[in-house]
């Protein structure tokens, strides 16, 4: 299956490398703007570099586009994809808006293309491990939650980066976000907190389910130490505890020089299994689109982190709770 990867920043990378070590993928081709960085990648990976995308879609016509872009890049690429007839992977979240996200979705299926969004979360080890025994019922009926995610990327200050991306609540929380939806299913209310101050983005949001379980969100860009992720879940007949950093006997936290520590980097979450999490999720997105299977992440899915992550937005900006309508089904 011939495929092209959108963007050679850190996520590009990342599909790049895991495509990359595909038996039944064939990278074709990458695409930025950038062409010296273009450039350096192809010729790192054995592939044909493009700063023109319908030269790209011409001369290689690939079955499969992935974008790594920013997040207001991906409603335009993916209609261009669309109308291409190829299929598409998409990077989270799948739009900055509700209403570009249901016209996405609803384009792609016009035009009898799969549209297939990279909420990467559910394809760790750990939180697989997670939603298996709680939904096996392990720890009982589950009362309440507490998710961590936190990381100390300066990038993340640039004045470019709210309007690119949405802040760390539809950039970073949506993680933990789209994995309660998908582990508790339906999201009645919300309520958020959210500061953000030079170098610093950080929000806390209380999310109430239907069946009367609270969660409570916690998310951070500028933590002043390694990428971190935790998941503690409390039910009727035990907890479940899950803290990427418990097996480090000694930690030292370091501020960043934000000006220059990491400038341009993203930090991507790191496992301990034979391939990284974002690999089984790319082959999985390959033979769903292969064997014309349903993917573990449904654009249903991907609607319902955003809508759940925009009412977060919003409670955060009016200091109200924010009751959540359900998703039209498509």
């Amino acid at each position: 299956m011939k495929v092209a990867v959108l963007g050679c920043g850190t996520m590009g990378m990342t599909h790049i490398e895991n495509f990359d070590k595909m038996s039944s993928v064939e990278l074709v081709a990458i695409f930025d703007t950038n062409e010296l960085l273009a450039n350096q990648v192809a010729e790192q990976y054995l592939t044909t570099a493009y700063t023109s995308f319908e030269d790209m879609m011409k001369e290689k016509k690939p079955d499969v586009v992935s974008i790594c872009l920013p997040t207001n890049f991906h409603k335009e690429y993916v209609l261009k994809i669309a109308d291409k007839g190829s299929h598409v992977i998409c990077e989270k979240p799948i739009a900055p808006s509700m209403e570009d996200a249901i016209e996405m979705v609803k384009y792609c299926e016009d035009k009898g293309v799969r549209l297939f969004i990279g909420h990467v979360v559910r394809f760790f080890p750990n939180y697989v491990d997670i939603a298996k025994k709680v939904k096996a019922g392990l720890i009982g009926d589950v009362g309440v939650i507490h998710t961590k995610r936190v990381g100390s990327n300066p990038a993340q200050a640039r004045s470019w980066y709210k309007d690119s991306s949405g802040g760390v609540i539809l950039d970073l929380m949506i993680h933990d976000i789209d994995f309660l939806c998908g582990l508790m299913n339906e999201v009645t209310s919300v309520y958020a907190l959210n500061k953000v101050e030079q170098g610093h983005d950080y929000a806390l949001v209380t999310l109430r389910f239907g069946n009367g379980a609270i969660a409570n969100l916690e998310a951070y860009w500028g933590y002043p130490g390694p990428f971190t992720t935790a998941v503690e879940i409390a039910g009727t007949e035990g907890v479940i505890r899950y803290n990427s950093n418990e097996s480090i006997s000694i930690k030292i936290m370091k501020a960043l020089d934000t000006l220059n520590d990491q400038a341009n980097t993203v930090a991507v979450p790191q496992s301990p299994a034979l391939h990284n999490p974002y690999y089984y999720e790319l082959k999985h997105f390959i033979e769903c689109i292969e064997n014309n299977e349903d993917p573990i992440i449904s654009v249903q899915d991907a609607l319902m982190a955003v809508n759940v992550s925009l009412a977060a937005k919003k409670s955060a900006e009016t200091g109200l709770p924010i009751k959540i309508d359900p998703i039209i089904q498509l």
